[in-house]
């Protein structure tokens, strides 16, 4: 004999919250267990914590379900679950959820209740009472104090703010009073109604918010006084779901639009099994009759195909209804395909039949379906290169290969014209592919942006030079003879004596105009200080030069080339010479030169990319070019060049260093007499010192600019 217990256990779901931290850090306090006990009408439940609170944490209550939900800012999950079935009186269950440093503590309740807290060192109290209602006037007022102590008994709506999210989802904020108003919230037909008990709403917030131009799900917001309550209502449009989460004195309803995923049985945009969980004890029960009360839990309408069959055998406890499905199609092989709310389930087998029959009809109808002509005006892209691409041609003037016969848009059947004069291109297709390619001209039609790129080469030269010493210089210009054998003299030249014929030249004495011992000898610039000893009857000169000269040189020079270009296209500019050279070329016995040209430029090429987030991607390619004549061979010179090729990412109008040479020269030189010019302190009579040193820094700027699409005349 076969039997069935199906019980449903209801959704322990709690409003989700986000985290404004990181979800990285480290909290610094968790909850280490949670203990309940039943103390008469009262619940009692303690949670001990790894650190002691300085203050009750923030609490909020729902009334449909009946909830209340208690926020523990920089507290983690250490319980090591997420829930937990309690069945302790009126609190079923309790759910722990942590979202980066802040977890949330949601007690599922069978009716509304109220509560208190209170601290006692590492443990936060929670009393759950009951809600009586009592004739009596002093048991009103002690009622009203007791709620007054839990969640406040005077409540206003402060502000209601519309908002759209970055994802595209509709946000609704509204500030309370304070954090203990009680809100019950429920989907009511296409809508989404929002209660705000004991709450009271001013004047000028009582309206209808019109909010279809935000491009959100949500077309209106209508807040209104309702007895003592405050009731907002939502109206959405599409498949929509919400989430609302309470923070401090904020609550906030998002509403987001959900993308209908064909493989999942319940829509939406939590990863994971999202049905309302239930507890099967399924003993050999037929396969068919499961499926069917799977899908009356999911409120789906289910089509089963006659081939499913079978038993099967379930033990499950507290598992997600759509999980079960899929457990099942694991089991016997199925499989599902979805539409709207209904679906077919078959045997996978059967089901592939049925697509690859599909697809081979609609192959054969789209070989037999009549074709239409169309015309597109395009206004930015040239017709015959769109015709091109959509045969699967290579845009004309193209570097690329020619594709292949798989990215041809247009239909085997279909053809592209295009007339280059007035811009149009005709095509002659089916239909389906009409559509396609409407789609796919309206996407590449548009106007590029454009992007002004400045670059700016800075180049500093610093030239240093210092010559430090002492010329001793001694001049004779009268010979001095020793022995009659000659005359020798010091700083010139003699010529000897000549005996011719019995006549005897006297030798004589060749002598350079200031010209005797130099030493050291070099040429100097600089200042000097010079000492003199003068002998006028022997015309003898003994000179002593002190020089000493040091220089500085400071330049700079700055290139600053700019480029405009389209998004995504390259660019290139240059500025410079073409230097001469002279080749030689020895053939045979003859020589022939010739003159041959090398760039020297400044030059800039750069392609930019505008990204969603209003920066601009750049490959660039900077070089700087210019001859040094200073080191030319045969009057050719060399060719100094810098060169910065790199990808950057930039800011709209921010400026980059996206390059830098630094070159440092330094040299240091000595011209003195041997031995002399070694001695301690007298040696700088007879040496000379030169230092000299040149640095050299290259810097390349980065600046690129969006230029706007909108032309303002002031």
């Amino acid at each position: 004999m076969k039997f069935i217990t199906y019980a449903q256990v209801a959704i322990s779901a709690c409003f989700a919250f986000i985290s404004p931290l990181h979800a990285e850090s480290v909290p610094a306090n968790s909850i280490e267990a949670i203990n309940v006990a039943q103390q008469g009408n009262e619940i009692a439940v303690k949670i001990d914590l790894k650190e002691p609170l300085t203050m009750p944490p923030a609490g909020f209550s729902v009334a449909n379900p009946a909830k209340i939900a208690f926020d523990f800012p920089s507290t983690a999950n250490g319980l090591g679950k997420n829930s937990q079935t309690l069945n302790e009186g009126d609190l079923r269950s309790m759910n722990v959820v942590q979202v980066g440093e802040r977890t949330r503590l949601v007690l599922n309740l069978v009716r509304n209740m109220n509560y208190t807290t209170r601290l006692d060192g590492k443990s936060l109290y929670v009393v759950l009472a009951p809600i009586t209602r009592l004739t009596d006037s002093a048991a009103q007022r002690a009622t009203r104090f007791s709620e007054e102590s839990a969640v406040g008994s005077r409540h206003s709506v402060r502000d209601i703010i519309f908002r759209r999210g970055k994802d595209g989802e509709g946000r609704i904020i509204v500030d309370l009073s304070d954090s203990g108003t009680a809100i019950d919230i429920r989907q009511q037909g296409s809508g989404l109604i929002i209660d705000f008990m004991k709450t009271t709403v001013p004047d000028h917030l009582r309206r209808k918010l019109d909010v279809l131009d935000f491009a959100t799900p949500v077309s209106t917001v209508e807040t209104k006084a309702q007895g003592e309550n405050v009731r907002m209502t939502i109206s959405p449009k599409g498949l929509w779901e919400h989430n609302a989460y309470q923070t401090d004195n904020q609550f906030v309803i998002e509403v987001k639009k959900i993308v209908e995923d064909p493989n999942k049985l319940v829509q939406g945009s939590k990863t994971g099994y999202q049905g309302p969980r239930v507890s099967i004890n399924y003993q050999n029960g037929d396969v068919r009759a499961l499926l069917r009360l799977m899908a009356e839990e999911l409120n789906l309408n289910a089509v089963i195909s006659e081939t499913v069959t079978g038993t099967t055998t379930l033990v499950l406890k507290d598992v997600p209804a759509d999980q079960v499905i899929d457990i099942i199609f694991q089991q016997k092989g199925l499989d599902m395909r979805k539409k709207g709310n209904i679906i077919m389930i078959a045997p996978r087998d059967e089901i592939a039949t049925r697509e690859k029959l599909e697809f081979e009809s609609k192959q054969q109808i789209s070989d037999l379906e009549p074709l239409q002509l169309e015309q597109f005006v395009l206004n930015y892209q040239k017709a015959t290169d769109v015709a091109r691409l959509l045969a699967g041609l290579a845009p004309a003037g193209a570097t690329g290969g020619v594709p292949t016969a798989a990215q041809r848009i247009l239909s085997k059947r279909g053809s592209a014209v295009a007339d280059p004069q007035s811009n149009i291109i005709f095509i002659n297709d089916i239909a389906s592919k009409l559509e396609e390619i409407r789609t796919f001209i309206k996407a590449i039609d548009i106007g590029a942006r454009q992007v002004l790129i400045e670059a700016r080469v800075v180049e500093a030269n610093d030239s240093f030079n210092r010559s430090l010493g002492a010329k001793l210089n001694f001049i004779n210009s009268q010979g001095t003879q020793v022995g009659g054998s000659g005359i020798y003299t010091v700083g010139g030249s003699v010529t000897p004596s000549v005996t011719s014929g019995g006549a005897t030249t006297p030798a004589t004495l060749v002598q350079n105009s200031m010209v005797g011992v130099n030493l050291p000898s070099y040429t100097s610039t600089g200042g000097t200080l010079a000492l003199s000893l003068f002998n006028a009857s022997l015309s003898r000169i003994l000179n002593l030069e002190i020089a000493a000269l040091e220089s500085d040189g400071v330049g700079k020079i700055i290139s600053s080339p700019r480029v405009i270009t389209a998004n995504n296209v390259k660019a290139k500019i240059e500025d410079g010479t073409e230097v001469p050279y002279v080749v030689t070329q020895n053939s045979g016995g003859t020589t022939t030169q010739t003159v041959s040209f090398k760039s020297a430029k400044l030059s800039l090429e750069a392609t930019p990319q505008i990204t969603p987030e209003g920066t601009v991607k750049m490959a660039l390619i900077v070089k700087k070019e210019e001859p040094d004549w200073t080191k030319a061979i045969l009057n050719n010179p060399p060719i100094k060049s810098s060169v910065v090729e790199t990808n950057v990412v930039v800011e709209n109008g921010g400026t980059v260093v996206i390059g830098g040479v630094f070159i440092t020269d330094t040299q240091t030189s000595t011209e003195k007499v041997p031995f002399l010019g070694d001695l301690p302190f007298l040696g700088w009579l007879f040496k000379i010192k030169s230092d000299s040193g040149t640095r050299r820094e290259l810097l390349v700027f980065i600046t690129p600019r969006i230029i706007s699409e909108k032309l303002r005349v002031d």
